[in-house]
């Protein structure tokens, strides 16, 4: 009787502990917003009414904002990050050569001024009305509650803030390098994500972020003579003209106030950026069945025909990542010169405008990809910058070579030179490295982007091309508008193509261990070949051969990787292929029968796709050398 009670505590236990993990919640957030702008000082005002819903099972006693404008003083966490890392990033650092030919880089922060420092006051806390003790630690604000909020009940928090933009020196400031006035990211009072991992209230040193799933409503006050583009929808349009008003309505502006209020509504979002200009021209483009598209630039001759040339390929480049990943839900995106080089923002994109069209034309295209991977599939890109950057870079790769004239067979080249440089470096870190915790900004950049972009491509490989695709559609069926960890792409692949793939995300993003298999012996006997091939590095893989013979036929061979229980099909079926048996993980080498002697073989390969990210190709492939 005791064994069967045990039994049956044990299959509940079980039970409820399987109806926890797919129990997902998720936070919620409703802002509304009023900000002042004084364009001379640089200085603004704003309140800030947000209800918060805790669909969380825990009792939050305390919450935390973060204050991005706090970073950009001297004596920072950001400004000590960039003296004490190896390689600071160029745009936050001033170079001096010495009398010696030796180059000094000093924080462009450290010598910040009170009137050009970033900074962003809370008063007035009030939860439901009732004052909240709150404690600012750098850029987080810290809110002991008057009442905890109990599991699946919401509360009300309003807050007055002021704010000063800083000099421009990292996405977010005033004045940059191409004289855009104001980049608005990061610039308001915005509470810290709490999901099953619970808080996540990183101080700002200059990486990625994270955040609550919601609603805002904005309203900006500015001069009257300065153009706005961001996030969200522009309720007024026909109040503040400037080419958002509605053609087809007649509706007297407010062409001669002194300020505009512009009035933004963006749904179902997790951040909220705005650019404004004395000097944009504003053109609007329509995706056809999908979003119309925003372009915001300076009035510059120089740049004009570059952004012109610029609309047409971005329509195409939506148009691809609707039909590969799933359509952009949003009515609205828009693209905006701004910020220090590229950054994604909800809705849309600050990027610089005075270079080249192929440069700006490649950040958009980046930038852009990111409204699928981070601002409708939310990763924390803190913890797991990896799937942000590297799915990016991955769906850009792939668009940029889908609308190019001449098309090239591999358009994830680059990013394995970039992870394969990296590994055999000696300087390469876990891709679940915190992205502010790596050495070197050239690491936690090859990583992020490189090796994360590797982390799909190769994909293809273990699974097959048409897996893949199928893969990304499902991940964003699944996941969009929640915030999907490192396992969630892992099941999606696993559900699309019944193969085990635990070994690939263990492998590849929690270690550095590597891939590398070599070609050991190529042998003669009765007639047939002996071919032996070695297992050099810890990762496993399934592998692809091609046998290339001296009449200029050719055929493949197949080797499952036991561990995957799975087969691929056939990437290339104009060439006859051989499923082998598997080989297990354990064995180190493994060996096989082509059924014709040794002289008619002209070359052996292991993987002609340079889609397996083996850091030594040089030893994939046996080539018959002829005297």
């Amino acid at each position: 009787m005791k064994k069967l009670l045990l039994f049956t505590f044990l299959i509940c236990a079980l039970a409820k502990t399987t109806a926890q993990s797919n129990n997902y919640w998720q936070q919620h957030v409703d802002y509304k917003m009023e900000v002042t702008i004084d364009v001379n000082s640089y200085k603004y005002k704003g309140t800030q009414e947000l209800i918060y819903e805790n669909n969380s099972p825990d009792t939050l006693k305390k919450v935390f904002y973060h204050l991005y404008n706090n970073a950009f003083q001297p004596g920072s966490e950001m400004d000590a990050r960039l003296k004490a890392i190896k390689d600071p990033d160029a745009r936050m650092v001033t170079k001096t050569k010495n009398a010696d030919g030796t180059i000094t880089k000093e924080s462009r922060i450290s010598s910040l001024k009170p009137d050009e420092i970033g900074y962003l006051k809370i008063s007035n806390f009030k939860q439901n009305g009732n004052f909240a003790a709150t404690k600012e630690i750098g850029t987080i604000l810290e809110v002991t509650l008057s009442k905890p909020i109990l599991p699946h009940s919401k509360t009300t928090f309003t807050l007055d803030f002021d704010g000063q933009v800083p000099v421009q020196i990292r996405r977010s400031g005033r004045n940059n390098s191409e004289c855009v006035a104001l980049s608005m990211a990061q610039w308001y009072p915005k509470i810290a994500e709490f999901d099953f991992e619970g808080w996540h209230a990183d101080p700002y040193i200059a990486r990625e972020f994270h955040g609550v799933w919601g609603n805002f409503d904005v309203k900006i006050t500015i001069d009257s003579n300065y153009i706005i583009g961001g996030s969200g929808y522009l309720e007024n349009a026909n109040k503040i003209g400037f080419g958002y008003e509605d053609k087809n309505k007649k509706v007297k502006k407010d062409s001669n106030a002194e300020t505009l209020t512009w009035h933004f509504i963006a749904p179902n979002v997790h951040d909220f950026t705005w650019a404004a200009d004395k000097n944009y021209l504003h053109d609007v483009v329509q995706v056809p069945d999908g979003a119309t598209l925003h372009f915001l630039y300076k009035n510059n001759p120089k740049i004009i025909a570059n952004w012109k040339k610029l609309e047409p390929k971005t329509v195409q480049l939506m148009q691809f990542y609707n039909a590969t990943v799933g359509k952009y839900p949003y009515k609205q995106y828009s693209v905006i010169q701004g910020g220090d080089g590229g950054m994604e923002y909800a809705m849309c994109t600050l990027l610089l405008g005075e270079g080249t069209y192929e440069g700006i034309l490649g950040t958009t295209a980046h930038e852009m990809a990111h409204s699928w991977f981070q601002h409708i599939l939310a990763t924390n890109e803190s913890k797991h910058s990896w799937m942000d950057e590297g799915f990016t870079s991955f769906l850009e790769d792939l668009g940029m070579n889908a609308i190019a004239d001449k098309k090239i067979e591999n358009p994830f080249s680059g990013a394995y030179s970039g992870y394969i440089n990296l590994a055999n470096s000696g300087k390469e870190q876990p891709l679940s490295t915190h992205s502010d915790r790596y050495d070197e900004n050239r690491s936690y950049s090859v990583s992020s982007y490189s090796k994360g972009e590797v982390f799909l491509a190769q994909l293809q490989y273990i699974i097959g091309k048409e897996n893949l695709l199928k893969t990304l559609q499902r991940y964003f069926q699944d996941f969009k508008f929640k915030h999907p960890t490192p396992n969630d792409i892992k099941r999606s692949a696993e559900r699309i193509s019944g193969a085990n793939l635990d070994w690939y995300l263990t492998d590849f993003t929690e270690t550095t261990n590597t891939i590398d298999y070599a070609i050991k012996e190529v042998n003669e006997d009765n007639n047939q070949t002996t071919v032996v091939f070695e297992r050099l590095g810890r990762t496993p893989m399934p592998i692809d051969v091609t046998v290339d013979y001296i009449d200029g036929t050719k055929e493949s061979f197949y080797i499952p990787l036991r561990m995957m229980s799975f087969e691929k099909e056939n990437p290339n079926p104009n060439v006859k292929r051989t499923v082998l048996s598997d080989w297990a993980w354990a064995y180190p080498t493994y060996s096989f029968l082509i059924a014709k002697p040794k002289n008619t073989i002209k070359k052996i390969t292991i993987d002609d796709s340079n889609l397996m990210a083996d850091v030594k190709r040089e030893n994939n492939v046996y080539e018959v050398v002829v005297k």
